[in-house]
């Protein structure tokens, strides 16, 4: 027998569109073929289970293989297979979906997430690289004959009947010309770790099984030991370093999800190995770009998520944003704070540990999501120079006492480079205060952030001011030096520095401080690293130059020294002092070196 007739759709050639527009990767075909054989094997097990199918089931597996002097690549399952009725209704009236109607048929026996169900649009992805598709299968229904199914690539189609003896599906793929790429086993190979890796039935290539048809996301956490959570990142990511540690991830109401999110060890940079996560429905890759699924901060987390709940358009190619999208959103940042805070709350050392790897994902966190800064301002931690790590209160606690200014507000200080700004920490040392180490990319923002919602609090940079502004208290140092001689002084090294983006002053600070300070203010610098960070209309900061502070210290003995020298004299002084303090903050270069170079030989030579 056979029968000729036309695909019913409501255009009058829907396969260039396909090949065109709605793929936009041709080697999506593969995913969608062994996906319906996979669904198609779901069915008959699933049949079996509830008595429906009494047939001997066997180990149903799914069996791709290529033929490259026939042209062709064969997709095989033992799944439900299809009557010739069945193949008119599922495969050319493609706007009918076989997957909804057998839920809906057997949704009371099972579990609606097992079908992955896209036979019909998907199918004619085959047409992306084929220039002929056959189909041979064979109902599981009793007294059922096998039929074949042909299509060119038009509207028209043939049924005639087939030699099949087992229950299932081939599909038969003549590939076109322009699609040879296809035939290379190693591409082929690709692919199938790529979109089936973890599909739940065994799919087989060239003699062996290439996927985990039980990945440790299907199972519960109890059933897993930290060994297979490792074992499990390793099969994901082969090269990566051990992961810190990991999240479960696991809700079946209001929407369905599994996964498991792993933090890898990252050193503060934001775009080190993005699009890492990868999302899965039903077992199916999807993607690994999850930014409208996972909060913008936990980019850069490892892992898996799979949710039949994620709203993908026709393709499965992309994301549709949508009210459980958010939902999602929010769970896995609610999941992440509690994860953390639990790790705190056990295992501080372990966490302490951890911090550096860590605290680039919390601060951005703390920066984007209000509710994540509610649950991590209990637990994110800051790094004295000393190495202890403190919570936001402790911290507040130790420093309370020393460090609060006169005007009743608490003054925090941070550095950011230990080394260059040795000898202001050592100054404020020398007073018993505390210093931060905030040295991250996004720590300039963390900054701003805890300024805003810290009462009373500021933080300013070590080197900002002198040790005695830094944190202004009811206390005044007399100066040694009288008006006059302090102008004096003061027009020496104006003179003897000749910058006009140096501001010159002169103050009473005490006799063991430094002879001259140079600081940028806390203010400039602020704005300057926020346009290096990209802080948007910050930008223009990094054009303008550097206006420093030049504060001389009227107590100290070189400065008395200058003003009773020689009057050809003071100017030279002045300026080896100067120098020697951009010397000690890396900051002389160029002929402003050789010059200090030679007149320090100069000096050592008179003497």
């Amino acid at each position: 027998m056979e029968e000729r007739g036309s695909i019913s759709i409501h255009t009058e050639n829907i396969f260039p569109i396909i090949k065109k527009f709605l793929y936009s990767d041709h080697e999506i075909f593969l995913r969608e073929l062994v996906s319906n054989a996979v669904d198609a094997t779901q069915k008959i097990k699933r049949l079996a289970a509830i008595g429906e199918y009494k047939g001997d089931l066997g180990e149903p597996k799914v069996t791709v293989s290529v033929d490259k002097d026939a042209r062709t690549i064969t997709i095989a399952d033992q799944g439900i297979g299809m009557t010739a009725d069945e193949i008119k209704k599922y495969i050319n009236q493609i706007a009918f979906s076989g997957a909804e109607e057998f839920v809906e048929r057997f949704k009371e026996a099972g579990d609606r997430s097992q079908i992955i169900g896209q036979f019909g649009l998907g199918f004619y992805s085959a047409f992306m690289v084929a220039d002929r598709v056959e189909i041979i299968t064979k109902s599981y229904q009793e007294g059922a004959e096998a039929a074949r199914w042909s299509c060119d690539g038009s509207t028209e189609f043939a049924i005639t009947s087939a030699d099949k003896e087992t229950r299932g599906t081939n599909v038969i793929l003549h590939i076109a010309s322009d699609s040879e790429e296809f035939l290379e086993t190693a591409r082929v190979k690709t692919i199938l770790d790529k979109y089936c890796k973890f599909l739940p039935v065994p799919v087989e290539f060239e003699g062996e099984v290439i996927n985990n048809p039980n990945p440790i996301w299907t199972k519960q956490p109890s059933e897993l030991t930290d060994e297979d959570y490792k074992n499990f990142y390793k099969e994901l990511y082969p090269f990566s370093e051990a992961p810190l540690f990991w999240i479960h991830l696991n809700v079946d109401y209001p929407f369905n999800l599994t996964g498991i999110l792993y933090f890898p060890k990252i050193k503060n940079d934001f775009e080190l190995q993005r699009n890492k996560i990868q999302l899965y429905s039903r077992q199916v890759f999807i993607t690994d770009e999850v930014k409208d699924v996972v909060p913008e901060f936990l980019m850069l987390l490892h892992g898996v998520i799979d949710s039949p709940d994620i709203p993908l358009n026709v393709s499965r190619s992309f994301l549709q944003a949508d009210s459980s999208v958010k939902k999602i959103n929010t769970y896995i940042t609610k999941k992440v704070a509690d994860k953390l805070a639990e790790i705190f709350r056990k295992d501080r050392e372990t966490f302490e540990k951890n911090w550096n790897d860590i605290n680039v994902f919390v601060k951005y966190g703390m920066l984007s999501d209000d509710k994540f800064y509610e649950k991590a301002k209990d637990f994110v931690l800051l790094e004295s120079i000393d190495n202890k790590y403190y919570t936001i209160e402790e911290y507040k606690a130790l420093t309370q006492a020393s460090q609060t200014d006169k005007n009743g507000n608490l003054v925090l200080l941070y550095t950011t480079d230990a080394d260059k700004q040795h000898a202001f920490i050592e100054a404020a040392q020398n007073r018993s205060y505390d210093v931060l180490k905030l040295d991250s990319l996004i720590d300039s923002h963390f900054i701003g952030m805890l300024e805003q919602k810290l009462e009373k609090t500021t933080l300013k940079r070590v080197d900002s001011d002198t040790t005695d502004k830094l944190i202004e208290k009811d206390e005044n140092k007399e100066s040694v030096l009288n008006d006059k001689e302090k102008e004096s002084l003061k027009g020496i090294y104006e003179t003897a520095i000749d910058n006009k983006n140096m501001t010159v002053e002169v103050a009473a600070m005490s006799p063991d401080d430094a002879p001259l300070v140079i600081t940028l203010p806390e203010f400039m610098r602020r704005m300057k690293d926020m346009s290096k960070a990209g802080g948007g209309g910050m930008m223009f900061m990094g054009d303008m130059p550097d206006m420093y502070n030049v504060t001389i210290n009227a107590n100290h003995s070189l400065n008395q020294r200058i003003l009773n020298a020689k009057e050809d004299n003071k100017a030279r002084i002045a300026r080896q002092a100067f120098d020697l303090a951009l010397l000690s903050q890396n900051m002389l270069s160029g002929a402003a070196l050789t010059s200090f170079v030679k007149r320090s030989f100069e000096l050592i030579d008179k003497e």
